[in-house]
């Protein structure tokens, strides 16, 4: 039996997790009532199998942004700088979220966008642990069944000729690495392919056979994703409760740095990553 791309995305997206993760993301649906469409768990604490003592993260799926958040201001900011990202705790545990509407979801999954931070993650491993109902659920399977062929089309106008296939996928991921900023050594890209190989392995035939090239620019890329995850930073000081920790943390986890925030940096997120952004470009702890 020849497997499509949607057959194995729905395959992984319902194999099981630690129970509490499930429990979390039951509690986040319920903070948006009937407009809560789907909430998948990603990021390196899938990756690691490991919860406690980290940031779990999640997306968030709804209907619309109007039905979310009502006539508040965060229905416009979600729709023009997409994702909003809060911060929810239960218990011991903490998480991040991101608030993607369907619509959003799906186009931002696929080669008409030129922004890779939801086609770079979701062509990694995910699971779908909370759905409103069967067609919610196969929704986001189809949508998530656009970002392997998304990201490896994207990948494939300069990659090298290599006889192994997990070469493409970490060049892939280091090209989408360098469009953002982001808290990582260099080698984390590879890492991410390392930490599953058989799974990239797996995915690779439906992937390669649903790629079409892109001829867009990896440097226009970077530009106008470094742009936009500056932009997504100030909207995150509103919206993101200890952010500015937050950030200091998983600089610090990912690039080896010991970064102390001062009290006023607490205060003023926005500011304290303004005010920390040369120094961290300079040392190379963000990219």
């Amino acid at each position: 039996m020849i497997e499509t791309m949607r057959d194995l995305v729905a395959e992984e997206l319902s194999q099981p997790v630690d129970p509490r993760v499930k429990v979390m993301a039951g509690a986040i649906a319920g903070e948006y009532g009937k407009a809560a469409r789907a909430v998948l768990f990603y990021g390196s604490c899938l990756r690691e199998k490991q919860l406690d003592g980290l940031m779990l993260d999640f997306y968030l799926i709804v209907s619309t942004y109007r039905e979310a958040y009502g006539r508040s201001w965060l229905a416009a900011a979600n729709r023009l700088i997409p994702p909003n990202v809060f911060l929810f705790r239960d218990g011991t545990l903490a998480a991040k979220y991101a608030v993607l509407s369907e619509a959003d979801f799906h186009r931002l999954n696929g080669p008409e966008t030129r922004n890779v931070s939801v086609w770079a993650r979701f062509a990694q491993p995910s699971r779908l642990v909370w759905a409103a109902d069967e067609q919610a659920r196969a929704r986001a399977v189809d949508a998530i069944a656009r970002s392997v062929p998304t990201l490896l089309g994207a990948a494939l106008p300069s990659a090298k000729p290599s006889d192994d296939p997990l070469d493409l996928w970490r060049h892939a991921f280091a090209l989408t690495y360098s469009a953002e900023l982001r808290a990582e050594r260099k080698a984390r890209s590879g890492s991410v392919v390392d930490a599953d190989p058989d799974r990239y392995l797996r995915f690779t035939p439906c992937g390669l056979a649903a790629a079409a090239a892109s001829d867009e620019s990896w440097a226009r890329r970077r530009v106008e994703g470094k742009l936009m995850s500056v932009a997504r930073l100030a909207k995150a000081s509103a919206t993101f409760t200890g952010g500015a920790d937050y950030i200091a943390w998983k600089i610090n986890r990912h690039a080896g740095t010991n970064i102390v925030l001062k009290p006023w940096q607490r205060r003023f997120p926005l500011l304290a990553a303004i005010s920390l952004l040369p120094r961290l470009l300079r040392s190379g702890a963000v990219r």
